[in-house]
């Protein structure tokens, strides 16, 4: 692998200011990104060291951490609540959820202060920014893939019957980091200018788990509510999992067309909002 040279800091200044402004469209930023694609493993691999490093249980905490949660709505909503889950084991029922919920959150909760948590670097030297959140959303998918451990148990543990729509799982994963990338895009840049926002975050992230049929079905939601209910885009895809992986059928396409359209927005405007806000990064942190 070929090493990143980087320019001085007056240089990068520069490099910024001057280039910016011209290359601040989606497909000049790509192809700025691509330049620099080794910068982006490099940081990646970083932040999966430091995610980990002096951990005694590594790489386990990916697994864990939707696996305890879990087991505890399994308690609570088998035995002390009991809440419907469409004729399938509520382990599993709910461990479908969690697992792309977990993803989402996480990559959420670290990519969003990457740019305030690098302010440094940001200030001292030239890359495309977005290599930052980028990076941590790609590591939120390896601990994704990590825990996707136990759901395989799980799934052979309840003899859930495969079938073709299983391969619905790849598009939607797609969809659903779209959808990632957008919030993340979006909220990584404000989140420099109004810092308030990563206190809002969490609670956000809290509050629209509430709002997605995790810990329930979507056959709970009342039939009026359920228009509104769906403009939620994790509301689509998580009720998509569950009809491709636990009920072998195929999604609803209404939900989906509309988780589609909605994280398409966001990470189109989200991205163009990010370029053309880099140059005033350095600046601001």
């Amino acid at each position: 692998m070929s090493t990143v040279e980087f320019p001085s800091a007056a240089a990068a200044r520069q490099e910024t200011l001057e280039a910016l402004p011209e290359n601040d469209g989606v497909f000049d930023g790509l192809r700025e990104l691509y330049r620099f694609r080794e910068l982006l493993l490099m940081w990646t691999d970083r932040e999966i060291r430091i995610r980990y490093k002096q951990s005694v249980l590594g790489a386990a905490w990916a697994i864990l951490q939707p696996l305890c949660l879990m087991l505890a709505l399994t308690v609570v909503f088998s035995y002390f609540a009991p809440m419907p889950s469409d004729g399938v084991p509520y382990p599993i029922f709910s461990y479908t959820a969690l697992l792309p919920w977990t993803f989402f959150a996480t990559a959420i909760s670290f990519s969003v202060p990457s740019m305030t948590n690098n302010m440094q670097l940001i200030s001292k030297i030239y890359f495309p920014r977005e290599i930052l959140p980028l990076a941590s959303v790609i590591v939120a998918f390896v601990d994704f893939l990590f825990a996707t451990v136990v759901f395989a148990g799980l799934f052979l543990f309840y003899d859930i019957p495969v079938t073709v729509n299983l391969l619905w799982v790849a598009p939607l994963l797609l969809l659903q980091t779209v959808l990632i990338l957008g919030i993340v895009f979006w909220v990584s840049a404000l989140v420099v200018r109004f810092r308030d926002l990563r206190f809002v975050v969490p609670l956000t992230i809290q509050l629209w788990m509430y709002a997605s049929p995790i810990i329930y079905p979507m056959s709970v939601v009342p039939d009026k509510v359920k228009p509104f209910y769906q403009l939620n885009p994790m509301a689509g895809l998580i009720e998509s999992y569950r009809e491709a992986v636990l009920r072998g059928g195929t999604p609803d396409a209404a939900p989906l067309l509309s988780a589609a359209l909605v994280s398409g927005a966001l990470l189109i405007s989200g991205y163009r909002f990010f370029k053309k806000s880099e140059s005033e990064f350095a600046d601001i942190i």
